[in-house]
């Protein structure tokens, strides 16, 4: 049978427009081709994008999130058999160590209070071996310290960590912490403020952040953000801070990721260790565990409700919220989040009205340079030398320094104070009265900020145990430290020392203490070149001896010393105590070259240490997380003096401090342990000095080198004398004894007038030390005036100056420090006539004048 199929006509188009499923209407037909592209290139676009940060979010968590470090470690704190302790310190600082009260909850060790005193056991990971000892402490002071039966005189406990060894391009502070090491106090203050729906939502909160959108839009106000904890780890983790739709887009994407790759526990942990939550110094603190450290001095643990609602609080905008600058703003924002917490039921309205109720309780505020950035910089800088930081950080070697962080501390108060002082001082000097019209205005001249560094050590280890490099770190990163400036009258001593080591080195003409020297306007030459160096305000002393002329910095009359003695010697031996740059000219003599404070300490070792210079180190060892040492640093020993030679030196930079123009900066600032020292100016101000534990250099000045025009007596010896009464009430150096003497030294009561050896007649007198056998020998009622004048005439070393000079040999130890001007008799101008052999090289003139600053 035929079947017949009847086809349509004039209806194909339509049927095919039927079969493909497309509408009639063009426009719609438009729109939906428009939609497809768009709906397609949206897939492609997301699916690149998608991609793309997926293998970057898997590229930056393939390690761990916060990966491993090296930490730097300060100098143990030792507590020694006698010292006034209470064992409730001990614990304190143990447990700021990482020790642990109960045993087996940490790897470095732990610690049981006794009634009698304190068990210590380190543990596998301490910096000692792993053996218990007893401090057994009455009434306040340790009476026994025993370890494995044996009695000990000492024990250091456990090494503080001073910080991490940071990234140069990421300076920050972190202390990580587990989820569930967070108190929920704490995550639940920081939900109730930043993200509530935080385990609810995807990554994305439309809701909050349609709302913040309606905030800005329509009410112009930013009253909260639409971004949560997650959105945030996105834009600190991977993206700028740029504000614009492709950003947000970005950091959208990438939280969704975040969300689908990590748990949120795991979300809200790697937060909790990231979050930007302020300043320390010139560090940034990151995650709450550091936070809690800095503004509280407690572990996250330990954290209570007002400070768990002040942390999440200050997450907003931690500058502005700063409690140390701005308490009111952080207390206001404190009180905010405690209203959070209520709204979310985490607490109640009575817990809330007790928190609001607690005022705030913070640590004390950290000076910068109590963080040692300088310090830091330098072991950095060290370490990278010799290691690669890399594999510094990944093997989480520690770092163990010699930094004190109890000197470190008071390094940087002092500063801080003496720094303001000088900064007065410099108004001062600026400030005018000027005429504008018919009226008298006082203008302070614009000028540039001084500057300042300090270095201590130990100057018979030569450990660095405080060093700061500037007034402000995060102002300038030059450390002035380790800035090379001329020296000034702090070289002086060296000067000395070569005059006294004639005693020792077979010189024909021996020179001591008591010998004289006369102190008028001179002029040296060298090679073609005329030398000629002035004193300050152009005071002369006339004829004085070399212990007078040190004591009060006179210009000429050490100028002179130095050409009797030989440059050349003078510049052997300060070339020998590290100051590299010296050069044999009379310019030298006044400290007219070169060097850092950290050379200059170094230098000064010389003579604190009974002649042998100990090089500066900041270092003691490198070891892996097991103990084990990697690298150990030692410091270079090199004789320089004999012990005689250094003992006389320190003896008469005693007579500075006591006598002569340290006196007002040291002793008049209640300073009154045994001390030697020198000041020193330029067109900066210096001070050097030690005790017989500690040295310290202080220098303050200008970067462009522009004149001071302060002595260094009123600008760096008020933050040295500053500096070492805080050293003084520390125990580990309250014990500043005085200056061991050594064999073949005489101490010998000598006549103010004369400089002879005193007697009943001649009550006026002072102690002065010199090597056996150099000491004056006639009495001061024996000789008459006449032998005395022209034994100085010829070149006499021990005998007193001639008469008419009694004067100015009578203020070698003068009453009054303050008051050093002194007149030349008739005869001494006489004497002036007769000048000793030049016997120096000559030398091309130096670029200094010679012209003298205050000292």
């Amino acid at each position: 049978m035929t079947i017949k199929i009847k086809i349509p006509k004039g209806n194909g188009e339509q049927a095919g427009k039927k079969i493909r499923g497309l509408p009639r209407d063009p426009v719609l037909r438009a729109a939906l081709v428009a939609f497809l592209i768009l709906a397609v290139s949206f897939t492609v676009l997301f699916s690149y994008f998608y991609i793309k940060y997926d293998r970057i979010i898997e590229k930056r968590f393939r390690t761990p999130v916060f990966g491993n470090t090296a930490k730097i470690y300060a100098l143990p704190r030792t507590v020694r058999d006698g010292e006034t302790i209470e064992a409730r310190e001990i614990a304190a600082e143990l447990r700021r160590a990482g020790y642990s009260d109960t045993e087996g909850q940490s790897r470095l060790g732990s610690f049981r209070l006794m009634k009698d005193g304190i068990e210590i056991t380190p543990g596998t990971e301490s910096y000692h071996s792993p053996e218990a000892a007893q401090i057994s402490i009455q009434d306040g002071q340790v009476n026994r310290i025993t370890s494995k039966g044996n009695e000990l005189s000492a024990y250091e406990l456990e090494p503080q960590l001073v910080t991490a060894l940071f990234d140069a391009e990421q300076r920050s502070k972190r202390e990580l912490v587990k989820y569930n090491e967070i108190p929920p106090q704490m995550v639940q203050a920081v939900l109730a403020i930043e993200d509530r729906r935080f385990f609810e939502h995807s990554g994305v909160n439309f809701v909050r952040m349609a709302e913040a959108v309606w905030g800005d839009v329509v009410h112009q106000r930013r009253e909260q953000g639409g971004s949560t904890l997650t959105m945030q780890l996105s834009r600190g983790f991977f993206l700028t801070p740029e504000k614009t739709i492709k950003r947000k887009l970005t950091e959208m994407l990438i939280a969704e990721e975040l969300e689908q790759k990590f748990s949120k526990q795991q979300i809200f942990e790697i937060y909790a260790n990231w979050v930007p939550l302020g300043q320390r110094g010139s560090f940034a603190l990151s995650g709450l565990a550091e936070a809690s450290q800095s503004y509280f001095n407690k572990s996250l643990k330990d954290i209570t409700l007002p400070e768990a609602a002040l942390l999440a609080g200050i997450i907003q905008r931690p500058s502005y919220l700063s409690p140390y600058r701005h308490p009111e703003r952080a207390l206001e924002r404190r009180n905010v989040v405690l209203e959070s917490m209520v709204e979310t039921h985490a607490i109640t309205r009575e817990q809330a009205d007790k928190a609001k109720a607690t005022p705030l309780k913070l640590a004390p505020p950290n000076v910068e340079a109590s963080d040692a950035p300088y310090f830091v910089d330098m072991v950095r800088d060290t370490l990278i030398s010799r290691f690669n930081e890399a594999e510094l950080n990944d093997q989480s070697y520690r770092i163990y320094t010699t930094l004190d962080p109890d000197l470190q501390k008071a390094a940087a108060q002092s500063v801080d104070m003496g720094i303001k002082l000088v900064d007065e001082q410099v108004r001062k000097l600026r400030t005018k009265k000027v005429k504008v019209g018919k009226k008298i205005e006082t203008k302070v001249a614009p000028g540039p900020q001084a500057q300042v560094a300090m270095v201590v050590l130990d100057p018979h280890t030569g450990a660095v145990l405080a060093l700061v490099g500037g007034r402000d770190y995060g102002w300038s990163q030059l450390n002035h430290a380790v800035a090379k400036r001329p020296t000034g009258s702090i070289f002086k001593p060296f000067v000395y020392a070569a005059a006294m080591n004639t005693a020792l080195d077979g010189s024909q003409t021996v020179i001591t203490p008591a010998t004289t020297v006369t102190d008028a306007p001179s002029s040296f030459a060298y090679g073609d070149q005329i030398y000629e160096p002035r004193n300050y305000k152009e005071e002369y002393h006339g004829d004085v001896t070399l212990r007078y002329a040190l004591a009060m910095s006179l210009n000429n009359a050490t100028v002179k010393v130095a050409e009797q003695v030989g440059y050349d010697k003078v510049a052997d031996l300060a070339r020998s105590a590290g100051i590299a740059s010296v050069k044999a000219t009379p310019a030298m003599a006044l400290g007219s070259y070169d060097a850092s404070p950290l050379d200059m300490a170094g230098a000064y070792t010389t003579f604190a240490n009974s002649g042998v210079r100990m090089s500066p180190i900041l270092l003691r060892s490198v070891r892996n997380t097991k103990g084990d040492v990697i690298a150990n640093y030692n410091t270079d020993q090199r004789p320089v003096l004999d012990p005689r030679i250094a003992y006389v030196m320190t003896n008469m930079m005693e007579g500075v401090i006591n006598n002569g123009l340290g006196f007002s900066a040291v002793r008049g600032r209640g300073f009154t342990p045994p001390a030697a020292g020198k000041t020193g100016s330029s067109h900066d101000g210096w001070f050097a000095g030690y005790t017989s534990n500690l040295l310290c250099i202080v220098w303050v000045g200008y970067d462009d080198y522009s004149d001071l025009r302060l002595a260094g007596g009123v600008t760096a010896a008020p933050i040295w004398a500053e500096f070492m009464k805080k050293a003084a009430v520390l125990p580990q150096y309250s014990d500043m004894r005085g200056f061991s003497q050594p064999t073949g030294v005489v101490d010998v009561q000598l006549d103010r007038a004369t400089n002879r050896l005193a007697t009943p007649t001649c009550p006026d007198d002072y102690v002065s030390a010199f090597i056996a056998g150099t000491e004056p020998r006639e009495t001061c009622d024996e000789g008459g005036g006449v032998k005395g004048f022209f034994s100085h005439l010829f070149g006499g070393d021990k005998v007193p100056p001639p008469p008419g000079q009694a004067q100015a040999a009578n203020v070698q130890e003068p009453a009054n420090p303050q008051d050093p001007k002194k007149k030349k008799g008739f005869l001494g101008k006489i004497a002036g006539i007769f000048k000793d052999d030049k016997s120096a090289a000559p030398v091309s003139k130096p670029a200094d004048s010679g012209q003298a600053a205050p000292h």
